[in-house]
């Protein structure tokens, strides 16, 4: 289908591939940080911090995490953005349960799940980003934040890593934050040179 300004739209099942590459990527990348100890910025990066602390799986963390961040998803980005990202979450949730039955690690050098899980991670949420989905959490907050208040949502998400950084020093040995950093910082830098609105039209 194209539309009235020649823009061709992503058809439905190129958004459900999509969102299904995303969702696992994401899942994955996760995996690799919590099989070396280490977590990550925004809402992923709570939900490892709260598994490692407390043994509970990353997945139903995040999920019960992210709950109450969807009306601000809703109210920005409306229905269809909403029922996307919760398919999105609902399908990273059930990988990241079954990703530890088929995969294992015999080695895995904290600073290689770092770089490796900032290369998978940025190529999940680009896909997810690009088929106008997302997996909930800070963004959001951060962007509803903006529009009322006047503060710069980088800075509100920017806040956030670094109370969570914070913390994670009480939980996590120093070298593991370290390396978390770097995998956030790797994470970051796929998105800040991939997610280009005047490179890419959905």
């Amino acid at each position: 289908m194209q539309t009235s300004s020649g823009i061709h739209p992503h058809s439905r099942l190129e958004d459900a591939q999509g969102v299904l590459f995303g969702s696992v990527m994401a899942a994955f990348g996760a995996m690799l940080l919590g099989s070396a100890g280490l977590i990550t910025g925004q809402l992923a990066g709570l939900a490892l911090l709260v598994a490692q602390a407390t043994g509970y799986g990353f997945g139903p963390v995040y999920l019960v995490l992210s709950l109450p961040f969807y009306g601000f998803g809703y109210r920005r980005m409306g229905l269809g953005f909403l029922r996307r990202t919760v398919a999105a979450v609902l399908l990273m949730v059930a990988t990241s349960m079954l990703l530890p039955q088929l995969v294992a690690f015999d080695a895995l050098h904290p600073g290689a799940a770092a770089v490796l899980a900032g290369f998978v991670s940025g190529a999940g949420l680009l896909a997810l980003f690009r088929h106008r989905t997302s997996l909930g959490g800070i963004g959001a907050v951060a962007l509803d934040l903006q529009d009322r208040l006047g503060l710069k949502a980088g800075w509100v998400q920017m806040g956030f890593d670094a109370v969570l950084f914070a913390a994670a020093l009480a939980v996590l040995p120093l070298d593991r934050v370290l390396w978390s950093a770097l995998g956030a910082a790797v994470l970051n830098l796929v998105i800040a040179i991939n997610h280009r609105r005047d490179r890419y039209i959905v």
